[in-house]
């Protein structure tokens, strides 16, 4: 049997996706699984793109240039222009196969083996996949439940700071605690990156569903930190269409943008179809946008406060995203998510959840909690929210908690 690599034996699991063997036997004994696991949104994909992408009337389905197409990469930059970011033009953007291509470009343009990130925590848990890919090491700062998850206090990032610290990763508004940072807390960064001369990566991705008034405060609002800022972006959950993995890295630093595009050249190309598609995305008229962040601050409001209401669970309210992270009167939530596959229906219904140690870079951290996404219909939402209810009843009978 041939080997396989270090790098493969130590690759980390997804949290969100390592429950799916025991979800599809559920479908298989015919029960229904309601999928609050996921970011999949069920939000229609813009006309605009589904046309686009109908109406293609190519002879020839060429590679794209490494950098993205021109027409796309105006596209971003008309839409950074309407955010106040007039600065930037096209060869600002690097197109990427999704915002995890984009974080990967980032990582590696930055980082050597045995470098480190500093990411508060919990975090997006394919970081940890991206940074264990090229031997780069998460130096973890814990955020906590009682403060809404959010950002630690400063002294603690400069604590971890080393000579081998490169970046400090964020992600704003957050995945997967739905925490939006706030203008005060994106200085003191910008400020420590400043005097250590490293980068703030900025995963943005959500930027558009913020809520209650509030606004997404961008890493690129800092000019001061023209050299040490890269902003992640993706269409994936702006526009629903998570399937065309078309996102961006986005860097004001003439540096950084030359050499991620070595990486570029290296994998050759950026989706066609799916700059297609985003492109023509990005010709509504933002009517789009507000409809769909209405429709999520109404599902939020509804779940986190059915949530609350559940005796022994804690649930902040999140400011943004369409995630939010609970705390659950249980031992342990890997075993609990499994055991709602595994055992537990109400009406031949269950649900399947996130467990929270894997978005740590201690598990034990996340042992009670759950991230839970809001992507489903009002009807689904209240019935998962239910089943949940009554699952914590029996969970707990049944192993005398």
């Amino acid at each position: 049997m041939p080997n396989i690599s270090n790098r493969a034996q130590h690759m980390p699991p997804s949290p969100v996706r390592k429950l799916v063997p025991y979800a599809l036997k559920a479908k298989q004994k015919g029960i229904k699984v309601y999928h609050l696991n996921i970011g999949q949104p069920d939000i229609e994909t813009p006309e605009t793109a589904l046309n686009a992408l109908k109406n293609i009337d190519l002879k020839v389905l060429e590679y794209a240039l490494s950098e993205g197409n021109i027409e796309y990469r105006k596209a971003l930059t008309d839409y950074y222009h309407t955010l106040g970011f007039s600065d930037l033009t096209p060869d600002n953007f690097i197109v990427t196969n999704g915002g995890s291509e984009a974080l990967n470009f980032a990582i590696s343009t930055l980082c050597d083996d045995g470098d480190e990130v500093i990411i508060p925590e919990p975090y997006y848990a394919n970081y940890n996949g991206f940074t264990s890919t090229f031997n780069v090491n998460v130096v973890a700062v814990p955020s906590t439940i009682d403060t809404g998850f959010a950002l630690p206090p400063i002294e603690e990032f400069e604590k971890k700071i080393t000579d081998k610290t490169r970046a400090i990763v964020i992600c704003n508004p957050g995945n997967p605690t739905g925490y939006l940072y706030t203008r005060e807390e994106l200085q003191q960064l910008a400020e420590i990156a400043l005097k250590y001369d490293i980068v703030i990566i900025s995963d943005e991705v959500y930027r558009e569903y913020v809520y209650d008034g509030k606004q997404q405060i961008s890493m690129l609002d800092f000019p001061e930190l023209s050299e040490n800022c890269i902003i992640i972006d993706s269409e994936s959950k702006r526009y629903s269409m998570c399937g065309v993995r078309i996102g961006c890295m986005l860097t004001r630093s003439k540096k950084i943008h030359d050499a991620a595009m070595l990486f570029a050249q290296a994998r050759l190309s950026p989706v066609l179809l799916g700059q297609i598609a985003a492109t023509a995305a990005h010709q509504n008229d933002g009517a789009y946008i507000r409809a769909v962040r209405e429709e999520y601050t109404h599902r939020r409001n509804i779940l986190v406060d059915l949530l609350n209401a559940i005796p022994g669970v804690i649930c902040p309210k999140p400011r943004g995203a369409f995630y939010c992270v609970a705390e659950l009167p249980v031992d342990d939530t890997e075993k609990f998510a499994q055991w709602l596959l595994e055992k537990y229906s109400l009406n031949k219904e269950t649900i399947m959840v996130a467990p929270a140690g894997g978005f740590y870079s201690d598990p034990e951290l996340g042992k009670k909690q759950v991230r839970i996404a809001y992507v489903l219909k009002e009807e689904d939402l209240k019935k998962s929210a239910e089943i949940l209810k009554e699952a914590l009843k029996k969970y707990r009978e049944e192993f005398s908690l």
